[in-house]
């Protein structure tokens, strides 16, 4: 029986366990309702597969999920995250529902269905007596990935550094279900612009605006976006001032930077680190730095890509393409610490946290399969 079959005859199995978990609220910053549904996946994974699951105690959010199957020398690791971007009491308003081939739900999509897919994929290595007898296979689920992995980011990347490959289980892109090997890094800062304030309307001479000086700065951050490089800069939000009729002697701005390497990263965080002041009485300060490394396309991930177009045009009757993205994930994590990273290994969907984030059925059993013949191969 092939990898794909089996998870077929599987299916309602698989939606029964799908159904449980989207209908389980899980809010990143919601220590209670994250250690419930890490402690749900844990058990899973060791009924499904007879792998040991463990939970490593967080004391800010959800407990962080390690998952084992095989032994060996050689590690591949699976990333995944349970949290969701919905609030406690989203599953209530809006449960788990299946229409027209599709199902719906908070966190389907992003990315409760990709998990049990991975497991699944696990669960059919060893049913059919093809786990890999020289590797060890960890998945790695953690509880905090959607606000940035504050707590998470260490242990990707410790599982990372002795992997030969990684896989991740964030969605294809949308619409064509495309693999991602490669994706942009980011990185945030904080700017903070001090002058001094005046009555506007008895002592305007008397005061320096720092929103005049900030209006400056963003205009010249706005400017070292370089759609060929592939760096964009936003200056997401503004704040200042404390009324219309005094000169405002503080403004704040927090930017968001997108790069797609390591070394234009470096630059351009030299450049927005070395802001300086255009008005005479006004300073400025800056704060942050690269949050996420950039997920650059090596030849071991040009590789890896090869190896699953390969299976899925002849095997599985998938057409796969490759892509990349401005958005991050624990994957930049992992392709920084050396392992060849291939991503968009989860469920194919759209709309994710959105109202109408769903998944395609059809679809699950094949990323399935696709994903357990990468290990056997890798």
């Amino acid at each position: 029986m092939s990898i794909h079959t089996y998870i077929e005859d599987n299916m309602t199995t698989f939606l029964k366990l799908l159904e449980e978990a989207v209908n389980m609220d899980s809010p990143s910053r919601d220590k209670v309702l994250g250690d419930r549904m890490a402690g749900w996946f844990a058990l899973q994974f060791q009924r499904l597969t007879g792998g040991a699951a463990e939970l490593i105690p967080n004391l800010l959010y959800g407990d962080q999920v390690r998952c084992t199957l095989g032994s060996g020398d050689r590690q591949v690791l699976i990333i995944g995250h349970y949290d969701t971007v919905w609030l406690k009491g989203e599953a209530a308003r809006r449960p788990f529902t299946i229409q027209d081939g599709k199902a719906y739900g908070p966190g389907v999509y992003d990315m409760k269905a990709g998990v049990l897919q991975a497991m699944f994929a696990m669960r059919a290595l060893v049913q059919l007596d093809r786990l890999p007898k020289d590797t060890k296979i960890v998945l790695l689920l953690n509880s905090d990935e959607e606000i940035g992995s504050p707590t998470s980011r260490a242990l990707v990347e410790e599982e990372a550094s002795k992997s030969i490959a990684s896989f991740v289980l964030e969605p294809p892109t949308e619409p064509i279900g495309a693999l991602k090997t490669w994706r942009k890094g980011s990185a945030h800062f904080t700017v903070q612009v001090h002058g001094v304030s005046a009555h506007a309307g008895v002592d305007h001479q008397k005061g320096i605006s720092a929103i005049e000086e900030m209006s400056r700065q963003i205009q010249y951050l706005h400017s070292l976006t370089d759609y060929d490089l592939g760096t964009t800069i936003n200056v997401g939000t503004v704040s200042g001032g404390i009324g219309s009729n005094v000169v405002a002697d503080y403004a704040e701005a927090q930017v968001d930077v997108r790069i797609v390497s390591m070394e234009e990263a470096k630059r351009i965080e030299r450049v927005i680190r070395e802001l300086r002041p255009t008005l005479a009485g006004t300073s400025v300060h800056v704060t942050g730095g690269i949050r996420r490394p950039p997920m650059e396309r090596t030849e071991e991930t040009g590789a890896l890509f090869e190896l699953a177009k390969t299976i899925g045009q002849n095997e599985l009757g998938l057409a796969l393409e490759e892509a990349g993205t401005g958005g991050v994930s624990d994957g930049n994590f992992a392709a920084a610490c050396g392992s060849p990273t291939l991503d968009g290994l989860g469920s194919k969907g759209g709309l994710a946290h959105s109202l109408d984030e769903w998944i395609e059925l059809g679809e699950i059993a094949v990323r399935a399969a696709l994903l357990a013949r990468l290990i056997e191969e890798v």
